[in-house]
């Protein structure tokens, strides 16, 4: 059992003080918050009242015990936006226009066949990559497609049907960077549900120094840890990812973390920054 999510860093500007929170009667849950002062970014967004710790650009806090999300949180916000139920204007199945209600027992809007009655449900999708260390750098790949072309990325993408995650990152990184890795762990699992994603990264290893750019990636490069490209990184997803790399490293202990990224509302998808990363830790 999981007794604690570890605390998610950056790699400028960072101080970092923890503490342990909680405790229950029937068995002991540890909890650990942090207090941040980061230099070099700005901008804050509200947290939803459940036991969650808001990560920002400047600060970070953390909320009583409470009620589920609220209609006013960016957790809220982002989970009622993720998928436009309305595009969806022909059942797959039959081919019959849809029309959009809410079903008898659901409580949200569904595309529903006019003519065999089917339910069309829209659900994440998962990204697998890999965290690839290599004499303390590691491989970073730039995009050769859209979205953020020219920009720098794990080798990662969507996993297929028929593969385990671990499968699929390795099938990832050959196709983006022509890499044979064996993977070590888990590190990473971030949720983004206002687009409808969850990320997974696995940190792996080159089973030999060989890659090369496959046809999605423009270069492939292994970088040193005080080199990172953040001002070029394509995703908020490996932002984070990164940044937790370094500080779990600077600490001497690679760990497991848990987080899901909201997009800040009205931000450009280009905006890698614009988010908070909130979590809520279970026993």
């Amino acid at each position: 059992m999981l007794k604690a999510v570890q605390i998610l860093g950056w790699s400028s500007g960072l101080t970092i003080s923890q503490r342990l929170t909680k405790t229950r009667k029937s068995s002991s849950v540890s909890f650990i918050s942090t207090s941040l002062n980061l230099s070099t970014f700005s901008s804050v967004t509200s947290i939803s009242p459940r036991k969650i710790f808001s990560f920002n650009p400047t600060r970070m806090s953390s909320s009583l015990p409470g009620s589920d999300p609220v209609a006013n949180s960016p957790t809220f916000v982002s989970v009622q936006s993720a998928g436009d139920v309305r595009k969806i204007k022909f059942c797959q199945w039959c081919g019959g226009p849809t029309k959009h209600e809410i079903p008898a027992g659901e409580e949200k809007l569904r595309a529903i066949c006019t003519h065999c009655g089917k339910i069309a449900y829209q659900n994440p999708k998962m990204v697998v990559g890999c965290l690839i260390e290599h004499e303390e750098k590691v491989l970073l790949c730039k995009r050769n497609i859209q979205p953020s072309h020219g920009l720098w990325t794990l080798p990662a993408g969507y996993l297929e049907v028929g593969e385990s995650a671990a499968q699929g990152a390795m099938r990832e990184t050959w196709e983006e960077a022509g890499a044979s890795v064996e993977v070590i762990s888990p590190f990473a699992q971030l949720d983004i549900p206002l687009i409808g994603q969850t990320y997974v990264i696995f940190l792996a290893k080159l089973k030999n120094p060989h890659f090369a750019p496959g046809p999605e990636s423009l270069e492939c490069r292994l970088f040193a840890l005080d080199e990172i490209p953040f001002d070029s990184l394509a995703f908020s997803s490996i932002y984070v990812t990164l940044n937790l790399y370094l500080e779990d490293l600077k600490k001497g202990k690679l760990k497991f973390h848990y987080g899901t990224i909201n997009k800040r509302p009205g931000s450009s998808p280009s905006d890698i920054r614009a988010f908070s990363l909130d979590y809520h830790l279970q026993p």
